[in-house]
């Protein structure tokens, strides 16, 4: 797809296709997944499949696209994003990916929050990672989850799941647990060596699943015992 995208800024899709030993379809499609093909078609398309796409399958949706327009349903696809997961965009809902592609993505995340700790990227990882299963230092599951409000945008405020009780976690807090992150990857003995903040105990879990930091082998050992996934 890189390929792709850099021939066409003065190529077109033919010459790109016999570069690269691909169809002139198949380039469009990986270009349009590039999200730097620009065309009246292919953009109608794009809108009219995702109108249907909030209230139908995938399937029902090319299918639907393809009648109202009179085309193929191999058409239709050929002018959409592939869907494999490394392809969708960070702001599809997770409703609409498969659970590969949620994984792709949150793999994909986590590798930039690595990278590059800043606030903005673990605030995507969170997002991405909402009610699934963390544990704490001494090996309690818990989940959270982010509420909108009234302006349809998320607050930054993290609830914490466990068990019966929910408790809220302020995103600040977090903010300053990634301030005392010293080195990505490094092992953090206990939860209060990233401050005493308010809550810490989750956002330890949670900074280990992510990658941020590494944890003592026994404490590992509860942190991943009875089926709890290995970080990512």
């Amino acid at each position: 797809m890189d390929a792709a995208v850099s021939l066409y800024k003065n190529k077109s899709l033919q010459a790109i296709a016999d570069t690269l030993s691909l169809n002139p379809i198949k380039v469009r499609k990986l270009l349009i997944t590039a999200e730097v093909y620009e065309s009246d078609i292919a953009e109608t398309v794009h809108h009219t499949f995702h109108k249907y796409r909030e209230t139908q399958s995938y399937k029902d949706a090319i299918l639907s696209t393809a009648s109202e327009f009179k085309l193929s349903k191999a058409s239709v696809t050929s002018y959409l994003p592939y869907k494999k997961g490394v392809y969708y965009r960070s702001t599809t809902s997770t409703e609409k990916i498969s659970i590969g592609a949620e994984r792709q993505r949150r793999y994909r995340a986590m590798k930039k929050l690595r990278a590059a700790p800043t606030e903005e990227n673990l605030w995507e990882v969170i997002l991405m990672y909402q009610k699934v299963r963390f544990k704490t230092y001494s090996g309690l599951p818990f989940s959270y989850e982010i509420r909108k409000g009234r302006n349809g945008a998320y607050t930054k405020e993290l609830w914490i799941d466990r068990r019966e009780n929910s408790k809220s976690l302020a995103w600040s807090s977090v903010e300053l647990a990634l301030d005392n992150v010293k080195e990505v990857g490094a092992v953090v003995d206990r939860p209060k060596a990233l401050g005493d903040i308010r809550g810490v105990t989750y956002i330890y879990g949670m900074f280990y699943r992510f990658g941020l930091i590494n944890v003592p082998d026994n404490v590992k050992q509860k942190m991943n015992k009875s089926g709890c996934a290995s970080k990512g």
